[in-house]
């Protein structure tokens, strides 16, 4: 089993496709994570907490039996909802409870193809790291638990935080060596404080470069959380790391939920039918006090990186263009098409400044698909071309 998983994500690799795994605690997001062509299912005990509303977190505090409760979800849940793509158990190797080596077999005999060392003790740090060592609770035991179960021809995926660890499970036959990166960012329940890209970057490289050393050159690697949270923040990586693909847990699951399902809810309440999710909220405005100019703003301040039209922003508010554009410049002092400029150029100055995108990359996030255009535009209106800027 082990080997024919990896045979099957290398071709995929060596196809220059990027893998995706999810990491997850419910039947009905492998399922649809399936249909959109997901390779790889982690039963993690924070994804089954995600989905009862509250944080991660609650992975590494004493509210269940993390082992009892991923063995239980991921038999009844996932495996029957993940079809033939492998689920991966999250094991809590440190568990005093267990018998890692019987265990291991008990994760087959149930149908898992594999596990991963989840929740970690690589997540915690300080005093409380300290006094888990002191009782012999360390990342030792989930390396031993990688081991034993590549042994028992289990696909493994290994949790890494540094670069010691990252020879240690290359070395102990993990077959993914994936850089995890802290909590996810993002939504309600993300964390508020995490490596930035660049330093991600950094580390993630750090890491990969650790495995090489004593890889056999098919160990594939990955990442996991942090700053990376939106396909903007995941396509860096891939630009500045040898990352071959991405788990998302939080990114995939939980944050399109915060997300989406508020104003979908709003839009049932309002119409009973579904609305343009982009103007729905905007147009509820316009309609209380006919502020059509403010609409026109606030739809491009969410909408700056998508095609606008003047045309088609009047027709949805029910006037015409001539009367829209002779307010907005009434009332702003520029024209609708000044506005945007402006306003995307800006943007562009803030993505430039922050030295983490190319500028062919930065142009596709403001809404110009032709660099020539966009650098036309730059140089107009901020009086230096973008390459001299990022200078």
């Amino acid at each position: 089993m082990k080997t024919m998983i990896k045979q099957n994500l290398i071709e995929k690799i060596n196809k220059k496709a990027h893998l995706i795994g999810l990491a997850t605690g419910t039947g009905v997001s492998t399922k649809h994570a399936v249909k959109g062509g997901v390779d790889l299912i982690l039963a993690l005990n924070s994804g089954k907490f995600r989905q009862m509303g509250v944080s991660s977190l609650a992975g590494f505090l004493p509210v269940a039996n993390s082992n009892d409760l991923v063995m239980d979800f991921g038999s009844k849940e996932i495996i029957p909802m993940a079809g033939d793509v492998p689920v991966m158990f999250g094991l809590c190797a440190t568990d005093p409870l267990i018998d890692l080596a019987k265990y291991m077999n008990q994760i087959k005999y149930n149908g898992f193809a594999g596990v991963n060392n989840y929740p970690s003790v690589g997540m915690i740090d300080g005093q409380f790291r300290e006094a888990l060592k002191e009782q012999s609770i360390t990342y030792d035991s989930e390396v031993e638990a990688i081991r034993i179960a590549s042994e028992l021809n289990l696909f493994t995926i290994a949790f890494v935080f540094n670069e010691e660890q990252a020879i240690q499970m290359t070395e102990a036959g993990a077959d993914i060596i994936c850089a995890h990166l802290g909590f996810t960012k993002g939504g309600l329940l993300g964390a508020k404080k995490v490596l930035t890209l660049f330093e991600s970057a950094k580390i993630a490289q750090k890491i990969f470069n650790a495995s090489d050393v004593i890889s056999d050159s098919d160990t594939i690697k990955m990442i996991y959380g942090g700053a990376v949270y939106t396909p903007s923040d995941l396509k860096y990586m891939y630009d500045n790391t040898s990352a071959m693909g991405y788990i998302g847990g939080s990114s995939l699951e939980r944050i399109p939920l915060e997300e989406s399902m508020p104003d979908l809810i709003k839009q049932f309440k309002m119409t009973g039918e579904f609305a343009d999710e982009h103007l729905i909220k905007l147009l509820d405005k316009v309609k209380e006090d006919y502020d059509y100019v403010g609409f026109v703003k606030e739809y491009i301040e969410k909408n700056y990186m998508h095609p606008i039209s003047l045309a088609e922003l009047a027709q949805v508010s029910h006037i015409s263009r001539p009367y829209l554009s002779k307010q907005f410049k009434e009332e702003v002092g520029c024209t609708f098409q000044e506005y945007l400029i402006k306003y995307r150029m800006n943007k562009a100055k803030k993505m430039i400044g922050k030295n983490c995108f190319r500028l062919a990359e930065v142009a596709d996030m403001v809404g110009y698909k032709d660099y020539a255009h966009f650098s036309k535009a730059f140089k107009k209106y901020v009086g230096t071309a973008p390459s001299k800027y990022k200078e």
